[in-house]
């Protein structure tokens, strides 16, 4: 038999503006517990507006680790998060028994559960050279370069994410080997049991709410908070979604309506990669957002000697 494990880990993920921050303060609170972000850009201080951080008043509401912990100057990885976020969760764990981990960011959410397999370093020439390929090449380009170099890789379903392209072809310039050679696909094992929540809306509602919170950015001065990280847009944090459209505008390539429209869009397709990683996982119990009542109800029965 699998072992019990005394302490236990609340999920709660779903794709972007599906309303999880809410729910893991509210989950939080009642457990009197702490929320770890798994979040990949909402760790950094230079970001807050274009990542829809959790506010000043619910950041006092509850603990939150991840949360403006570095800069931008500081590029961090799913390896990086695994380490931090089990040190965060063993911190927690000497005086609660209930974790909770709040994010959209599939990847951070698997390393912190399973763990990464682990694959060679890369040489940073070899990093810079495969990211100046796809910047002068592009998106489609760069896919069919690959195409040619790993099928493998890209007939895996991994082919419309850049960063996962430029990681597969990193790797295999580094090693001569497919990135797939070094997944094991065994998950470390984790002294915590886990509980999964899912935010799961009808598309043209997410839709709406991702417009309206796109506005919502661009009314609470999204374009002044990008003018200032001008001098680090070519950071990796910074190849993000509501920051390269706000760079397109202050450089007079487009008008501000034209990028919030781009942002809307961008977002809605980075909400459905969201959902195709996360509906993989057959844990994942999901809910209607408005059913708050009955997710509460679901922790509390999983988690019901801790309640």
């Amino acid at each position: 038999m699998p072992p019990i494990h005394p302490k236990t880990v609340i999920v709660i993920t779903g794709p972007t503006a599906a309303g999880k921050t809410d729910l893991a303060i509210l989950i939080a609170q009642h457990y009197h517990t702490a929320v770890i972000s798994a979040d990949s850009r909402q760790c950094y201080r230079e970001m807050t507006i274009g990542t829809a951080k959790p506010s000043e008043s619910q950041l006092k509401l509850v603990p939150h680790y991840f949360i403006n912990s570095h800069s931008v100057t500081e590029p961090v990885n799913a390896a990086v998060f695994e380490r931090l976020a089990l040190g965060y969760a063993s911190e927690i764990f000497r005086h609660n028994d209930v974790a909770v981990l709040c994010g959209g960011t599939g990847l951070y959410v698997r390393a912190f559960l399973e763990g990464l397999d682990p694959v060679p370093a890369v040489p940073e020439a070899i990093r810079q050279q495969v990211r100046e390929l796809y910047h002068t090449i592009g998106l489609a380009a760069f896919r069919e370069h690959l195409r040619e170099k790993d099928p493998q890789f890209y007939r895996s379903g991994e082919n419309k994410n850049p960063q996962r392209l430029m990681r597969a072809l990193e790797v295999l310039e580094a090693t001569g080997r497919s990135i797939l050679v070094y997944r094991s696909g065994k998950a470390s094992a984790r002294a915590f049991r886990t509980v999964k929540i899912g935010l799961e809306w009808p598309r043209a509602i997410l839709a709406h709410r991702i417009r309206e919170r796109t506005t919502g950015m661009i009314a609470g001065g999204l374009v002044k908070e990008v003018q200032a990280l001008l001098p680090f847009r070519n950071t990796t944090p910074l190849k993000t979604v509501g920051y390269q459209e706000i760079f397109r505008y202050l450089d007079g390539e487009i008008s501000l309506e034209n990028a919030a429209d781009q942002i809307s869009t961008h977002t809605r397709q980075y909400a459905k990669r969201q959902m195709t990683w996360f509906k993989k996982d057959g844990d994942i119990h999901w809910y209607d957002p408005l059913n708050r009542d009955q997710m509460v109800e679901h922790v509390l029965h999983e988690t019901g000697k801790f309640a």
